[in-house]
């Protein structure tokens, strides 16, 4: 699957990966150097918007929210969410305070739905009709 995006946001994503809160961070440590078995990216442009990281490989989106840079956003959170969806991949959310305070049942989360989703068959393909 080919991610498009606006180019534009290109060096927004480069200064939020320098710049990170502490959450992101943490969960940073659990997720590069394909440390659970797949490549994830940090602060990557899909579509119209940067996701905190992106697996490529399985479609998974992971969000964090409830930092700063999410308060009072529940509704752009759900349409940003709809339309991650509608483009095929699995969106994860995560509040700052689990990731900050429970790492480990945040990373078992992401551990099972990585193994559903390694697991799961590919979306079935229309056929094309062969008429001769």
């Amino acid at each position: 699957m080919k991610l498009h995006y606006q180019k534009y946001l290109n060096p927004y994503a480069r200064k939020l990966r320098r710049a990170g809160n502490l959450s992101e961070i943490l969960l940073w440590k659990e997720l590069k150097q394909d440390k659970l078995g797949y490549r994830f990216l940090r602060q990557r442009p899909i579509d119209r918007y940067i996701v905190d990281f992106y697996c490529h490989s399985l479609g998974l989106v992971i969000e964090i929210d409830g930092a700063t840079s999410h308060d009072y956003k529940f509704e752009d959170d759900n349409i940003r969410q709809k339309k991650l969806e509608s483009l095929g991949m699995k969106v994860l959310r995560f509040s700052d305070s689990d990731v900050r305070y429970n790492l480990d049942g945040v990373v078992s989360v992401i551990k099972v739905e990585i193994l559903r989703l390694a697991s799961s068959p590919p979306p079935l393909q229309k056929e094309e009709s062969n008429t001769s």
